[in-house]
């Protein structure tokens, strides 16, 4: 009776130990893409809740990194989404999803376009509270005088 009991319990933290099951998807090849729409990928985006009061503000560099590229997370994110401490860079995949990755190149969070916003996947109890990635609008150049 020890051991089924105890079975149990190791599986039962294995499996809440376990990372969330992302589909397949192969890497986007940006030098195929148009370069307008490839400029426009890069840059400032936020993660925001349903009712926009948390906010997490992001960049999303061209520069690559290991497992993908660099991310800028804004210091403070992890208060509004704790998830975002563990957040050390980004991919592009087929169908323009954006996968947010671990320091072991594991992805924590996928956004997707089911429609004409990103919304987040993954385990429900790391991307809760999000509702949201959007693209913040380029900031203007400065005149230099």
């Amino acid at each position: 009776m020890k051991r089924v009991v105890f079975a149990a319990l190791v599986l039962g933290f294995a499996g809440s130990a376990a990372a969330y099951d992302f589909a397949p998807l192969k890497p986007l090849d940006t030098r195929e893409v148009d370069p307008a729409l490839r400029k426009d990928l890069y840059g400032a985006y936020e993660i925001r809740d349903r009712a926009g009061r948390k906010r997490c503000r992001l960049v999303l560099s061209r520069e690559p990194a290991i497992g993908g590229m660099a991310i800028e997370v804004a210091p403070g994110c992890e208060k509004a989404f704790p998830v975002m401490a563990d957040i050390a860079g980004w991919r592009v995949l087929e169908g323009w999803a954006i996968d947010l990755i671990d320091p072991l190149r594991k992805t924590v969070i996928r956004f997707e376009t089911p429609d004409n916003r990103y919304v987040p996947f993954g385990d429900p109890a790391k991307i809760a509270g999000m509702d949201e990635l959007r693209k913040l609008p380029d900031s203007p150049a400065t005149k230099r005088q």
